[in-house]
C-alpha cells in the first residue's frame, strides 16, 4: 500500500472484458486520491511485489498438488460445507466478500457456486497461487497483496481468511487490516488450527506460526475492535485420532510427506467425511463444540467502530 487513501473498486478503472487478465483486473488501477498503479506479477495486480514470490508463509511449490486434492478430501469439503452455512447464516445480506489467501481458490468457488449473486474478490501475497484460483472462481476479481496491508477501506460486507493467519507473525495485523477493510456493521469469518498440543512436523512442513487456543484467537479478533457472534471447535469427533497421528509425527524421518493426510483411501475418507457432517448439524442447531483440531470464529465489525 503507497498510500493511506485505500482502494474501492468503485473508485478503480478496469478494462473492458477483453482486456482483462485473469482474475479480472487490468494494469489501469488507479488510486483516485494518490494515482499509484500496481503492477501486474504472473498477470494480477499485485500490492506487494516484492513477497509475490516468497516463501516465508506457504511453499508455493505445493500449490499444484494441493489444487489436485483439495477437491476429494474430507476435511477441505467438510470445512468448505461449514464456511458456507456461516456466511448464509450470519451475513445473508452480504453483496461484496474479501477472501484474504485464497490459495488454490477451493473455498472461493465453493462461496462462488453457494451466492451466485456475491461479488467476490480473492487475494493472495504467492502469486503461484492466483492462477489455480482465478480458473475455479472465473467471476471473482484477484489481486496479489499483504494481508497485513490491505489496500482496501471500508469496502467488503464480509471478509473471511481461512487457515491463514496462523501462517502469518503479525495475526494482529491482519486482523486491523480486515477490520479496516470492511464496512461498519461488516463480517469476518475466520478458520484456523487449534491447540498448541497438537504441534508436529505437519505444522513445521506447513510453516504454521502457531496453532491457536479458542481464548487467545478471541482476545485477539475482540483487540482488532470486532464484536464476536460465534465461535466453535470442529474436527472434534476426530480429535482422539488427529491427536494420534500427530503423536506419530514427533519424530519424523526423512520421507515425511506433509500432504501425506490428503492422500487417504477413500472408504476412509468418506467415512470422515461423514463424521464433520455430523458435527456440522451440531454446530447449525447451536452447539459450540469445546475442544477440536480446528476454529471456526465469526465476528462483526461494530457499526460504530
Amino acid at each position: 500500500m503507497r498510500c493511506g487513501a485505500g482502494f474501492s473498486p468503485s473508485a478503480l478503472s478496469t478494462p473492458a472484458p477483453s482486456a482483462t487478465p485473469p482474475g479480472g483486473a487490468g494494469t489501469d488501477w488507479l488510486c483516485p486520491r494518490c494515482g499509484f498503479e500496481p503492477q501486474l506479477t504472473a498477470g494480477f495486480p499485485a500490492f506487494a511485489p516484492e513477497l509475490a514470490r516468497a516463501e516465508a508463509g506457504y511453499d508455493p511449490a505445493l500449490f499444484s498438488t494441493l489444487a489436485g486434492l483439495e477437491s476429494r478430501n474430507f476435511w477441505f469439503r467438510a470445512r468448505n460445507r461449514l464456511i458456507v452455512w456461516a456466511l448464509g447464516r450470519f451475513f445473508p445480506g452480504a453483496r461484496r466478500f474479501l477472501e484474504a489467501g485464497c490459495g488454490t481458490g477451493f473455498v472461493l468457488s465453493g462461496i462462488a457456486a453457494a451466492f451466485p449473486a456475491l461479488e467476490l474478490t480473492g487475494s493472495e501475497v504467492a502469486a503461484e497461487g492466483l492462477g489455480f484460483a482465478a480458473r475455479r472462481a472465473p467471476g471473482a476479481r484477484f489481486i496479489q497483496m499483504d494481508a497485513r496491508r490491505i489496500p482496501y477501506r471500508e469496502e467488503f460486507d464480509a471478509a473471511g481468511a481461512f487457515d491463514v493467519i496462523e501462517h502469518i507473525e503479525d495475526d494482529r495485523a491482519v486482523l486491523r487490516a480486515l477490520h479496516g477493510a470492511l464496512v461498519p456493521g461488516g463480517g469476518l469469518l475466520l478458520t484456523a488450527p487449534q491447540h498448541p498440543f497438537l504441534w508436529s512436523e505437519y505444522d513445521v512442513r506447513a510453516r504454521h506460526v502457531r496453532r491457536y487456543r479458542a481464548a487467545e484467537l478471541q482476545a485477539k479478533v475482540t483487540e482488532a475492535g470486532f464484536e464476536i457472534v460465534k465461535m466453535t471447535s470442529f474436527v472434534t469427533l476426530l480429535l482422539p485420532l488427529m491427536f494420534a497421528s500427530r503423536l506419530a509425527q514427533r519424530a519424523p524421518g526423512d520421507d515425511y510427506d506433509p500432504l501425506a493426510e490428503l492422500r487417504i483411501a477413500p472408504w476412509l475418507n468418506w467415512t470422515l467425511e461423514k463424521v464433520l457432517d455430523a458435527e456440522r448439524l451440531l454446530i447449525k442447531a447451536g452447539v459450540s463444540l469445546p475442544m477440536g483440531g480446528s476454529l471456526l470464529l465469526v465476528a462483526r465489525r461494530p457499526r460504530g467502530g
